[in-house]
């Protein structure tokens, strides 16, 4: 009798389990104003609330940053009307400020508004606050980036980046290195050579710009002190441990310390900023703390400086938990989400487009292997973080994984572009496949694998390096020109094959009707559809 008790117990909760998980949105409404309309940050990021069953609000598409040019910048004037039309149903509003001064990331780094303009659209923020009191905001914003060369700007950075990207970079890094550190001689005499080599007005523009922005964090500071904002994350865009971007966050962080990180943070990255803070308005609707447990490979480890950032591993992972309104456990059977890093041993990362970047094992995938075959034995919810490279999957580790037959026993999954990026996308999206069915998990899993293994560390590279002028027409990798039709065919082709020959689905379902997009007339990013059918 007993046991039949408990069995009519166990299925009344897991009946129940089911049903919460259905309905566990219940098309509640959540604004969200994503810093442009690239796919991670547009399409990607809502999809991972609407299958909880929320309802996303989020402005026209043309409304938004949409390109790299000024034209495509998006536009602020029309996002606040939107934003104030749209704020009186929704239960809580994710907003980028970026778009909300500049029009998109890039509209940052370009713009010419006056100081006066820029408080003008910040001050929007706390009129919205009290003529919507109830209403949470979780705001995010940027910290300008410090791009080390003209290679890496990639058209989006003032004209005359392009001719002292170096200068200025290596200027800045004695400029921060200054102010926590006592420079050497030789290190005073370059600062003041790389200061005296830099035309005047190029130096004033860059650093002038910079100062708006950092005005309008600070001021954002002062909004969440007084409870406008719910939270205000700040993401330090392509940063190094010593930089203008490295600068300026060390201020920004000191000057919102008396707030604690339950409130206001500082961390590394940009694009995935979006998906933390949408991830927190749900975890804070759901009543939820995710737990979630790190192990990291062999080697370094957490002590790992990646490409791009200014922080080690293990402080971003800390960070972006904090942002999701969740909590570090040691243990990783009592975790929601378990964080399996993967890093190289020496603590160095390559660009995946890197002829290092091959199939073959490579020092450290055997460790790494080892330890997520364990987990997945043990059915943890498991979180593969590929940051070993950067822009890109590790090829060696995704051949391990098709073939012993792992790339749908995990979670989540995440190896694009920075490695901020990467984990903190996964973290918020992570936590939130619990409440998901294996089709859901299987389309997201899918959506990361064509899009950071099959394109970024594969296709792209094949592309970039000489198929792009076998198609006829006009245009290159940053401006695709008449091209462009042509090169979306040849990559949904590649694609196509590809995934067919190293992607294996679990058993009953099909991969059909992939095709691939350029949204910025640019290879770097492409929007890839496809639909994940039952046979």
């Amino acid at each position: 009798m007993r046991k039949i008790f408990f069995l009519i117990l166990s299925i009344m909760i897991f009946s129940t389990a089911v049903t919460f998980a259905e309905n566990i949105g219940n098309g509640k409404k959540i604004i969200y104003i994503p810093i442009d309309n690239r796919p991670v940050n547009l399409m990607q990021t809502i999809e991972v609330a609407e299958r909880l069953g929320y309802e996303v609000l989020v402005p026209p598409e043309n409304f938004l940053g949409t390109g790299a040019k000024p034209e495509n910048f998006g536009k602020p004037d029309e996002l606040w009307n939107w934003l104030n039309e749209n704020a009186l149903n929704a239960n809580a509003a994710v907003i980028s400020t970026d778009a909300m001064l500049y029009g998109s990331l890039v509209g940052s780094r370009q713009h010419d508004l006056s100081p006066e303009e820029i408080l003008e659209r910040a001050k929007n923020f706390e009129t919205f606050h009290n003529e919507n009191p109830n209403l949470p905001i979780y705001a995010f914003a940027t910290i300008m980036r410090t791009p080390r060369s003209a290679s890496a700007t990639s058209n989006t950075e003032p004209e005359y980046y392009k001719t002292y990207a170096e200068k200025i970079f290596n200027y800045t890094v004695l400029k921060d290195k200054s102010e926590t550190e006592k420079l050497s001689e030789t290190e005073k005499n370059t600062m003041t050579k790389l200061e005296k080599s830099i035309p005047r007005y190029a130096l004033t523009d860059w650093l002038g710009r910079r100062a708006k922005n950092y005005n309008a964090n600070k001021y954002f500071v002062d909004l969440t002190k007084s409870d406008a904002f719910q939270y205000f994350l700040v993401g330090c865009d392509d940063s190094a441990i010593f930089s203008q971007t490295h600068l300026e966050s060390r201020h920004l962080t000191e000057y919102g310390n008396p707030l604690g990180k339950e409130k206001f943070q500082v961390m590394s990255g940009a694009d995935e900023l979006g998906m933390l803070m949408l991830s927190r308005a749900i975890n804070n609707d759901l009543h939820h703390v995710p737990l979630i447990s790190i192990s990291y490979n062999d080697g370094k480890g957490g002590e790992t400086v990646p490409t791009f950032s200014n922080e080690k591993i293990s402080e971003s992972l800390e960070g972006a938990i904090l942002s999701i309104g969740g909590v570090r456990v040691p243990n990783p059977e009592n975790a929601d989400l378990v964080l399996a890093i993967n890093t190289f041993p020496n603590g160095k990362t390559i660009n995946a487009d890197s002829k290092k970047n091959k199939p073959k094992p490579h020092t450290g995938i055997g460790s790494y292997m080892k330890m997520l075959k364990g987990y997945v034995k043990n059915n943890y919810p498991v979180g593969v973080v590929d940051i070993s490279t950067s822009n890109g999957s590790d090829n060696a580790l995704m051949k391990r994984l098709r073939n012993e037959k792992i790339q749908f026993q995990i979670r989540s999954y995440s190896g694009w572009n920075t490695a901020t990026n990467s984990s903190g996308f996964l973290i918020g999206a992570g936590v939130l496949t619990n409440y998901m069915d294996d089709e859901d998990i299987y389309s997201l899993l899918l959506t990361r694998y064509l899009d950071e293994w099959v394109y970024q560390a594969n296709i792209r590279t094949k592309i970039n390096n000489g198929l792009i002028w076998t198609i006829p027409g006009d245009g290159n990798a940053w401006n695709l020109g008449t091209r462009q039709e042509g090169l979306e065919k040849l990559a949904t082709d590649l694609i196509s094959d590809f995934a067919k020959k190293n992607i294996r689905l679990p058993r009953g379902y099909a991969l059909k009707n992939i095709q691939v997009k350029f949204p910025w007339s640019r290879t770097f990013e492409a929007d890839i559809s496809f639909d994940l059918v039952k046979n």
